[in-house]
């Protein structure tokens, strides 16, 4: 393993992404005694989104609430102090560490290229600051998953003998796909909380070369992607996100987004002329994408 042989000597600089091996692999004397030093490092890079993707593409995730009730049911707070070592911020913008994320409620400027399309966006857009749903990290999710049962209802997938369903008796069933298997205890602890609401959610895990040509051609239902940025987007948002390239095999746009505004709001981003325009369509797109789960 490399961590081994970075202890070992045989290599000068590591950058570890491990929180386990950060908390646990480096109780070594070579640490203790000042010959390799341990260290975190803060930065300004941009971290883009790491999460849970949904294939819209898929009918049982079409609704909007049906993807805020899953957000509601992932226990962040939980996972964090016992699967992360209490070591990872939790992800609230597409273009996180950077002065692109939205914050906040929209400023003036953002405003400017929001209004057009009040109607056809979440209002929550205009009158909430994003948050996602929060836990006490006890494990215990009740209030969560009475709102999360509430909105999967509204959205007509109705509890019968213990599982979800919808009018056409379809039931809530889907794959969380996954090439690293040490995501596995990420996943199963939601995973049963999906079985709390009555959903059945399956784990399985391909070789990459499996993994690649099933995430190519979307053959997924659920996916752990990572969305990475720069601190100056522009045309590679529109493979991220517009409807063009919601059916192109090996596009990036790996949620299936198929939104017009959306699309707007890309070509509003690419064609700024300066630095405050790129801010503001950028935080205005993300401010959208955020608030339709």
């Amino acid at each position: 393993m490399a961590c081994e042989a970075c202890k070992a000597g045989a290599y000068d600089f590591r950058l570890e992404n491990s929180s386990k091996n950060w908390t646990t692999g480096y109780n070594v004397p070579a640490v203790q005694n000042g010959q390799i030093v341990k260290e975190e490092i803060k930065h300004q890079d941009p971290q883009g989104m790491q999460a849970f993707v949904f294939n819209i593409r898929r009918p049982i995730f079409e609704d909007r609430r049906v993807r805020e009730a899953l957000n509601y049911l992932f226990d962040y707070e939980w996972t964090r102090a016992n699967l992360s070592y209490g070591l990872y911020q939790r992800t609230k913008s597409y273009f996180a560490n950077t002065e692109l994320a939205s914050t906040g409620l929209p400023s003036p400027a953002e405003l400017k290229l929001l209004e057009p399309f009040r109607g056809q966006i979440p209002d929550e857009v205009f009158t909430k600051p994003y948050e996602p749903p929060k836990t006490d990290a006890s494990g215990n999710i009740r209030g969560n998953l009475r709102t999360a049962l509430g909105l999967l209802k509204e959205a007509g997938w109705e509890l019968k003998h213990g599982k979800r369903g919808n009018a056409q008796g379809q039931p809530f069933r889907f794959e969380i796909l996954l090439v690293q298997a040490d995501m596995e205890r990420i996943v199963q602890p939601f995973v049963r909380n999906l079985e709390r609401a009555g959903i059945e959610a399956q784990i399985r895990v391909v070789d990459s070369a499996q993994y690649q040509n099933r995430t190519d051609n979307f053959d997924y239902d659920m996916i752990i992607e990572r969305f990475a940025q720069s601190l100056s987007p522009g045309n590679e948002q529109r493979d991220y996100w517009e409807s063009s390239r919601a059916d192109q095999p090996g596009s990036r746009n790996a949620i299936g987004i198929r939104n017009p505004v959306v699309d707007k709001l890309v070509e509003t981003l690419i064609a700024a002329t300066d630095r405050e325009s790129l801010i503001a369509a950028t935080r205005a797109l993300d401010r959208v994408l955020l608030w339709n789960w």
